[in-house]
């Protein structure tokens, strides 16, 4: 079992992709795939007393609608708080609608649009829409991989006036930018054992401009833990390498967090 997961990570680690652990994407869910309609919500929080109380909640709720010609439609919605008494310290999120194959085809097209902020790196908003090219490289009856490359156009607005924490108060600037990105994927899926299994994505996007060296590199993993039909136990890891940032911060940040997935 350690062999596996050591190899799951290994993939995960050296594979180019940007992109959300979707539930329908994992390796054990196959008795869900029958439905017409999926409903999944993960949940993570925590309450810390310090002078006041440190209050962070972080859920993620997917919602899956399948058709006939094994497409499905899928909205998904994230946010992240974090509050200190009366101050919201973090507030970041995204809300994201695909339509995509059920995995049922080797070439497929992928359609998407995403609406992303984040106040503590200064990211008022981000829009985009685009399409991929979704290739099945493998699908076996424990593991899947799937590559897919496309392009979209990006429109984001910077604000450092915003509730933040990565750069330094001194600044202050606004910036927008709207351009297209090369964008390339894959997602590994792996069933270690009857209770768990690892899903992860990394997403390669460049620049279609004069810095199209500056590439940003976002991966996303998870690993879930079945308590039963309903219920798991989920360590989430994710995180955005970016090289063209838009404002004066770090280039490079990441994730850690437990939490429950619900089912219904």
């Amino acid at each position: 079992m350690i062999k596996n997961i050591l190899i799951a990570l290994f993939f995960l680690s050296i594979l180019p992709t940007y992109s959300q652990i979707l539930n329908v994407d994992r390796e054990n869910v196959e008795d869900t795939l029958k439905k017409k309609l999926n409903y999944f919500v993960t949940l993570n929080f925590s309450n810390d007393k310090q002078k006041k109380n440190l209050i962070d909640l972080a859920t993620q709720t997917e919602i899956d609608l399948f058709f006939k010609n094994n497409y499905f439609l899928l909205a998904l919605v994230q946010t992240d708080f974090a509050i200190n008494g009366n101050v919201l310290n973090e507030n970041n999120g995204y809300f994201q609608v695909r339509y995509r194959d059920n995995d049922t085809r080797k070439y497929s097209l992928d359609f998407y649009s995403q609406f992303q902020w984040n106040n503590i790196q200064g990211l008022e908003n981000r829009f985009l829409n685009g399409i991929n090219a979704r290739i099945n490289l493998f699908e076996k009856k424990k593991s899947d991989l799937f590559f897919s490359i496309g392009s979209f156009y990006e429109i984001e607005n910077w604000n450092t006036s915003m509730t933040g924490y990565a750069y330094s108060d001194s600044i202050n600037q606004k910036v927008r930018r709207d351009f297209f990105r090369l964008n390339t994927s894959a997602k590994f899926a792996l069933k270690i054992s009857d209770k768990i299994d690892f899903a992860g994505t990394s997403y390669l996007q460049f620049p279609i401009n004069n810095y199209f060296n500056k590439p940003r590199w976002y991966i996303d993993s998870k690993l879930f833990f079945n308590v039963s039909n309903r219920l798991n136990f989920v360590f989430h890891y994710n995180q955005n390498l970016d090289f063209y940032r838009a404002l004066p911060i770090d280039s490079f940040y990441y994730s850690i967090s437990l939490g429950i997935n619900i089912k219904f």
